[in-house]
């Protein structure tokens, strides 16, 4: 996509979410179905034609390594929020990129997630997004497209600002 195209994909949708900003609020919703036997958990992608994404246990919680975890999951979204939202800015600001890819990459403990030891936290202590940039693109203009990308990137801005969560239980 060039920057002409995506220009007029999205000045509509800003324009009607400047005018009427109730039309901006969306629901994104997904759906695990829980396998008890497995001691897994799929999620379909409706936008993937219906392939699911199975998750169970990381090998240093049990887990045989046949199914990604939720750690991983996590990672993936990052580095694809962030990868697409790249894609978009270095378009919008009409950057010449010949390849990019980014690494998240996450550190935890697992004895707080098996409760070995209650005083370590459960997840991750910390996560750094790599950006390995292959243009001739001046730097300056390559940091302001990795800054860029982080101001839009909606899964780092999630995990960055912390929002709140409610576990319920519905019946």
């Amino acid at each position: 996509m060039d920057r002409d195209a995506l220009k007029s994909l999205q000045t509509p949708l800003k324009q009607l979410y400047q005018a009427r900003p109730e039309t901006a609020i969306a629901e994104i919703r997904a759906t695990g179905i829980v396998d008890f036997k497995g001691v897994t958990c799929r999620v379909p992608i409706l936008a993937n034609d219906g392939i699911e994404i199975i998750a169970g246990l990381h090998p240093m919680a049990g887990g045989d390594g046949t199914a990604a975890c939720s750690g991983d999951l996590l990672l993936q979204a990052l580095a694809t929020c962030a990868g697409t939202t790249m894609a978009a800015v270095a378009t919008a600001m009409g950057l010449e990129i010949r390849d990019a890819n980014i690494e998240a990459i996450g550190t935890m403990d697992f004895r707080g997630t098996l409760g070995v030891d209650r005083t370590v936290p459960v997840g991750f202590t910390s996560i750094a997004l790599r950006f390995h940039i292959d243009s001739d693109v001046p730097a300056a203009q390559l940091d302001k497209l990795i800054q860029l990308t982080e101001r839009y990137c909606v899964v780092l801005q999630t995990l960055q600002h912390a929002v709140p969560v409610s576990a319920i239980r519905v019946t």
